[in-house]
Protein backbone atom coordinates (compact mmCIF):
# COMPACT_ATOMS: atom_id res chain seq x y z
CA UNK A 1 0.00 0.00 0.00
CA UNK A 2 1.54 3.33 -0.45
CA UNK A 3 2.05 5.73 2.19
CA UNK A 4 -0.33 8.21 2.37
CA UNK A 5 0.25 12.37 2.59
CA UNK A 6 -0.20 12.09 6.07
CA UNK A 7 2.83 9.23 6.58
CA UNK A 8 5.02 11.42 4.07
CA UNK A 9 4.43 14.52 5.94
CA UNK A 10 5.08 12.33 9.18
CA UNK A 11 7.86 11.37 7.97
CA UNK A 12 9.53 14.71 6.87
CA UNK A 13 8.81 15.98 10.49
CA UNK A 14 10.64 13.13 11.90
CA UNK A 15 13.70 13.52 9.62
CA UNK A 16 13.37 17.59 10.91
CA UNK A 17 13.41 17.08 14.53
CA UNK A 18 16.45 14.28 14.03
CA UNK A 19 18.41 16.70 11.99
CA UNK A 20 17.54 19.60 15.13
CA UNK A 21 18.93 16.84 17.27
CA UNK A 22 22.46 16.03 15.25
CA UNK A 23 23.13 20.17 15.28
CA UNK A 24 22.40 20.79 18.78
CA UNK A 25 24.33 17.81 19.52
CA UNK A 26 27.32 18.86 17.38
CA UNK A 27 26.88 22.90 18.97
CA UNK A 28 28.20 20.80 22.64
CA UNK A 29 31.35 19.23 20.82
CA UNK A 30 34.26 21.42 19.48
CA UNK A 31 35.05 22.27 16.34
CA UNK A 32 36.97 19.80 15.25
CA UNK A 33 35.10 17.16 16.56
CA UNK A 34 31.99 18.74 14.90
CA UNK A 35 33.87 17.97 11.58
CA UNK A 36 35.07 14.60 12.24
CA UNK A 37 32.81 12.15 10.95
CA UNK A 38 34.41 9.18 13.66
CA UNK A 39 37.51 9.36 15.48
CA UNK A 40 38.49 13.07 15.96
CA UNK A 41 41.59 14.47 14.27
CA UNK A 42 43.98 15.26 17.04
CA UNK A 43 44.54 18.17 18.49
CA UNK A 44 47.93 20.71 17.85
CA UNK A 45 51.51 18.65 18.86
CA UNK A 46 53.05 20.09 21.77
CA UNK A 47 56.07 18.63 23.30
CA UNK A 48 57.40 18.74 26.89
CA UNK A 49 60.55 19.54 25.66
CA UNK A 50 61.58 22.40 24.32
CA UNK A 51 64.06 21.77 21.56
CA UNK A 52 61.75 19.67 20.27
CA UNK A 53 58.67 22.46 20.43
CA UNK A 54 61.18 24.41 19.07
CA UNK A 55 62.07 22.49 16.37
CA UNK A 56 58.36 21.52 15.63
CA UNK A 57 57.26 25.48 14.98
CA UNK A 58 60.27 26.36 12.90
CA UNK A 59 59.77 23.41 10.57
CA UNK A 60 56.45 23.98 10.11
CA UNK A 61 57.45 28.26 9.83
CA UNK A 62 59.95 27.00 6.49
CA UNK A 63 57.53 24.53 5.67
CA UNK A 64 54.91 27.80 5.32
CA UNK A 65 57.08 29.75 2.70
CA UNK A 66 57.82 26.57 0.92
CA UNK A 67 53.79 26.06 0.35
CA UNK A 68 53.60 29.60 -0.20
CA UNK A 69 56.47 29.66 -3.10
CA UNK A 70 54.56 26.72 -4.88
CA UNK A 71 51.51 29.04 -4.54
CA UNK A 72 53.80 31.83 -5.90
CA UNK A 73 54.08 34.26 -3.27
CA UNK A 74 57.31 35.10 -3.91
CA UNK A 75 58.86 38.34 -4.91
CA UNK A 76 62.31 39.67 -4.44
CA UNK A 77 63.29 40.38 -0.48
CA UNK A 78 59.62 40.79 0.44
CA UNK A 79 57.72 38.54 2.70
CA UNK A 80 58.21 37.29 6.25
CA UNK A 81 56.81 35.06 8.96
CA UNK A 82 57.18 35.10 12.54
CA UNK A 83 56.93 32.56 15.10
CA UNK A 84 57.09 33.80 18.56
CA UNK A 85 59.92 31.60 20.37
CA UNK A 86 58.24 28.73 22.88
CA UNK A 87 60.81 29.25 25.74
CA UNK A 88 61.33 33.07 25.71
CA UNK A 89 58.17 34.63 24.75
CA UNK A 90 59.75 38.13 24.60
CA UNK A 91 61.25 36.78 21.31
CA UNK A 92 60.72 35.57 17.89
CA UNK A 93 61.98 33.65 15.54
CA UNK A 94 61.53 34.93 11.74
CA UNK A 95 63.30 34.28 8.32
CA UNK A 96 66.88 35.61 6.75
CA UNK A 97 66.45 38.32 4.58
CA UNK A 98 67.28 37.92 0.59
CA UNK A 99 66.54 34.09 0.96
CA UNK A 100 63.71 32.27 -1.27
CA UNK A 101 60.89 30.49 0.14
CA UNK A 102 61.35 27.63 -1.44
CA UNK A 103 64.87 27.00 -0.32
CA UNK A 104 64.35 27.67 3.63
CA UNK A 105 64.52 25.02 6.65
CA UNK A 106 63.95 25.32 9.97
CA UNK A 107 68.04 25.73 10.81
CA UNK A 108 67.85 29.07 8.72
CA UNK A 109 65.55 31.27 10.55
CA UNK A 110 66.67 34.20 13.17
CA UNK A 111 65.74 34.96 16.94
CA UNK A 112 65.25 38.06 17.52
CA UNK A 113 64.41 40.10 20.62
CA UNK A 114 61.71 43.25 20.68
CA UNK A 115 64.75 45.55 20.52
CA UNK A 116 65.57 44.13 17.09
CA UNK A 117 68.66 42.14 18.14
CA UNK A 118 69.50 39.48 16.61
CA UNK A 119 70.47 36.56 19.38
CA UNK A 120 70.31 33.26 18.06
CA UNK A 121 69.74 30.82 14.84
CA UNK A 122 71.30 31.33 11.81
CA UNK A 123 72.94 34.73 12.09
CA UNK A 124 74.50 34.81 8.42
CA UNK A 125 71.85 36.86 7.16
CA UNK A 126 70.23 40.11 8.67
CA UNK A 127 65.97 39.96 9.17
CA UNK A 128 63.88 42.60 7.73
CA UNK A 129 63.75 45.38 9.57
CA UNK A 130 60.27 46.77 8.17
CA UNK A 131 59.05 43.08 8.93
CA UNK A 132 60.79 43.36 12.45
CA UNK A 133 58.71 46.39 12.84
CA UNK A 134 55.72 44.86 12.26
CA UNK A 135 55.82 41.75 13.91
CA UNK A 136 57.31 43.21 16.79
CA UNK A 137 54.75 45.71 17.52
CA UNK A 138 52.10 42.78 17.13
CA UNK A 139 53.47 40.30 19.32
CA UNK A 140 53.30 43.22 21.83
CA UNK A 141 49.85 44.17 21.33
CA UNK A 142 48.70 40.37 21.64
CA UNK A 143 49.93 38.02 23.71
CA UNK A 144 47.72 35.30 22.22
CA UNK A 145 49.21 35.50 18.93
CA UNK A 146 52.18 33.06 17.96
CA UNK A 147 52.70 33.15 14.81
CA UNK A 148 52.53 36.32 12.25
CA UNK A 149 51.91 36.10 8.47
CA UNK A 150 53.06 38.56 6.55
CA UNK A 151 53.79 39.61 2.50
CA UNK A 152 53.52 43.47 1.03
CA UNK A 153 52.32 43.64 -2.34
CA UNK A 154 53.43 47.48 -2.69
CA UNK A 155 56.79 48.02 -0.94
CA UNK A 156 59.34 47.39 0.61
CA UNK A 157 60.91 46.46 -2.67
CA UNK A 158 58.82 48.62 -5.02
CA UNK A 159 58.49 45.15 -7.40
CA UNK A 160 55.29 43.25 -7.40
CA UNK A 161 53.82 40.69 -9.64
CA UNK A 162 52.52 37.90 -7.02
CA UNK A 163 49.05 37.63 -5.53
CA UNK A 164 47.43 39.77 -7.85
CA UNK A 165 44.18 39.59 -6.14
CA UNK A 166 45.07 41.03 -2.47
CA UNK A 167 46.88 43.69 -4.09
CA UNK A 168 44.22 44.58 -6.60
CA UNK A 169 41.74 44.34 -3.46
CA UNK A 170 43.63 46.15 -1.15
CA UNK A 171 43.60 49.25 -3.59
CA UNK A 172 39.99 49.80 -2.22
CA UNK A 173 40.52 50.02 1.58
CA UNK A 174 37.58 47.81 2.47
CA UNK A 175 36.86 44.65 3.99
CA UNK A 176 36.29 41.60 2.59
CA UNK A 177 31.85 41.29 1.98
CA UNK A 178 30.50 37.70 3.73
CA UNK A 179 29.76 36.69 0.10
CA UNK A 180 30.21 32.46 0.53
CA UNK A 181 31.03 29.92 3.45
CA UNK A 182 34.84 30.12 3.35
CA UNK A 183 34.99 33.86 3.58
CA UNK A 184 33.27 33.82 6.94
CA UNK A 185 35.75 32.88 8.91
CA UNK A 186 37.03 36.47 8.79
CA UNK A 187 33.81 37.39 9.94
CA UNK A 188 33.21 40.40 12.15
CA UNK A 189 35.88 41.38 13.95
CA UNK A 190 38.12 38.82 12.95
CA UNK A 191 38.61 41.32 9.85
CA UNK A 192 40.51 44.60 9.56
CA UNK A 193 41.33 47.65 7.61
CA UNK A 194 44.43 49.71 8.15
CA UNK A 195 43.30 52.77 6.09
CA UNK A 196 46.71 54.65 6.19
CA UNK A 197 49.40 54.15 3.86
CA UNK A 198 53.01 55.65 4.61
CA UNK A 199 55.11 54.13 2.44
CA UNK A 200 57.75 51.01 4.27
CA UNK A 201 57.10 50.43 7.82
CA UNK A 202 60.50 52.37 8.80
CA UNK A 203 59.10 53.40 12.35
CA UNK A 204 57.95 51.54 15.43
CA UNK A 205 54.63 54.61 15.55
CA UNK A 206 53.95 52.95 12.05
CA UNK A 207 54.02 49.19 13.62
CA UNK A 208 51.79 50.45 16.74
CA UNK A 209 49.54 51.65 14.56
CA UNK A 210 49.31 48.40 12.19
CA UNK A 211 48.84 46.40 15.99
CA UNK A 212 45.69 48.77 16.88
CA UNK A 213 44.17 48.34 13.41
CA UNK A 214 44.38 44.79 13.77
CA UNK A 215 42.47 45.12 17.43
CA UNK A 216 42.20 42.26 20.33
CA UNK A 217 40.66 39.73 17.98
CA UNK A 218 41.39 40.62 14.15
CA UNK A 219 42.48 37.35 12.85
CA UNK A 220 43.29 38.64 9.16
CA UNK A 221 43.90 42.72 8.27
CA UNK A 222 43.58 43.97 4.91
CA UNK A 223 46.35 46.99 4.33
CA UNK A 224 45.19 49.67 2.01
CA UNK A 225 47.66 49.93 -0.91
CA UNK A 226 49.52 47.19 0.70
CA UNK A 227 48.27 43.93 1.18
CA UNK A 228 47.35 41.64 3.68
CA UNK A 229 48.32 40.61 7.43
CA UNK A 230 47.36 37.37 9.17
CA UNK A 231 47.77 36.22 13.02
CA UNK A 232 47.17 32.44 14.54
CA UNK A 233 47.93 30.70 17.44
CA UNK A 234 50.14 28.46 15.36
CA UNK A 235 51.80 29.26 12.29
CA UNK A 236 49.84 26.40 10.29
CA UNK A 237 46.91 28.68 11.27
CA UNK A 238 48.46 31.89 10.48
CA UNK A 239 49.60 30.58 7.01
CA UNK A 240 45.88 28.95 6.13
CA UNK A 241 44.41 32.38 6.81
CA UNK A 242 46.47 34.11 4.40
CA UNK A 243 45.79 31.57 2.19
CA UNK A 244 42.33 31.84 2.01
CA UNK A 245 42.09 35.48 2.81
CA UNK A 246 44.16 35.98 -0.69
CA UNK A 247 41.58 33.74 -2.59
CA UNK A 248 39.09 35.80 -0.79
CA UNK A 249 40.47 38.71 -2.32
CA UNK A 250 40.52 36.81 -5.59
CA UNK A 251 36.65 35.90 -5.30
CA UNK A 252 35.37 39.01 -4.49
CA UNK A 253 37.02 40.64 -7.51
CA UNK A 254 35.43 38.20 -9.39
CA UNK A 255 31.63 39.30 -7.81
CA UNK A 256 32.71 43.15 -7.98
CA UNK A 257 32.85 42.36 -11.79
CA UNK A 258 29.87 40.81 -12.14
CA UNK A 259 28.33 43.36 -9.52
CA UNK A 260 28.84 45.76 -12.17
CA UNK A 261 27.39 44.04 -15.37
CA UNK A 262 23.86 44.58 -12.90
CA UNK A 263 24.21 40.73 -11.57
CA UNK A 264 22.64 41.61 -7.70
CA UNK A 265 24.86 39.75 -4.67
CA UNK A 266 23.49 37.91 -2.12
CA UNK A 267 24.75 38.13 1.28
CA UNK A 268 25.53 35.09 3.47
CA UNK A 269 22.90 36.16 6.85
CA UNK A 270 24.73 37.42 9.69
CA UNK A 271 23.43 34.44 11.55
CA UNK A 272 24.78 31.69 9.53
CA UNK A 273 28.04 33.70 9.07
CA UNK A 274 28.57 33.72 12.73
CA UNK A 275 27.44 30.30 13.08
CA UNK A 276 30.27 29.14 10.44
CA UNK A 277 32.57 31.42 12.31
CA UNK A 278 32.34 29.77 15.59
CA UNK A 279 31.93 26.39 14.05
CA UNK A 280 35.58 26.31 12.06
CA UNK A 281 37.58 29.66 13.02
CA UNK A 282 39.24 27.92 15.87
CA UNK A 283 42.85 27.29 16.23
CA UNK A 284 42.57 24.03 16.17
CA UNK A 285 40.83 23.45 13.03
CA UNK A 286 42.77 26.33 10.94
CA UNK A 287 45.55 24.27 12.07
CA UNK A 288 44.49 21.08 10.58
CA UNK A 289 43.00 23.05 7.51
CA UNK A 290 46.79 23.88 6.92
CA UNK A 291 48.10 20.13 6.94
CA UNK A 292 46.83 18.96 3.42
CA UNK A 293 49.27 21.68 2.18
CA UNK A 294 52.30 20.94 4.31
CA UNK A 295 51.57 17.55 3.94
CA UNK A 296 52.04 17.16 -0.16
CA UNK A 297 54.99 19.71 0.95
CA UNK A 298 56.52 17.43 2.75
CA UNK A 299 56.37 14.90 -0.12
CA UNK A 300 57.50 16.75 -2.81
CA UNK A 301 61.09 17.74 -1.10
CA UNK A 302 61.15 14.62 1.24
CA UNK A 303 61.09 16.93 4.23
CA UNK A 304 63.99 19.04 3.61
CA UNK A 305 62.08 21.88 5.62
CA UNK A 306 62.79 20.11 8.59
CA UNK A 307 66.92 20.13 8.12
Amino acid sequence: MAPSAVTEIENVEQAVVAKSKSTANRDHMTPLQAISQGTCLPGVPLYSDMEKQRHFMLSHMAAAFRVFARKGYTEGMSGHISVRDPENPHTFWTNPLGRHFALLKASDMILVDYDGVAIGGNMSRPANAAGFLIHSAVHKARPDVIAAWYIPFACPTDSHTHSPAGKAWSSFARPLEMLNQDVTYFYGEAQAVYKEFGGVVFSEEEGQRLAAALGPKGKGMILRNHGLLTVGSTVDEAAYLYTLMERSCEVQLLVEAAAANGVPKVYVPDEAAEYTFRMGSDPESLYWEFQPDLEFEEEVCNGAFKE
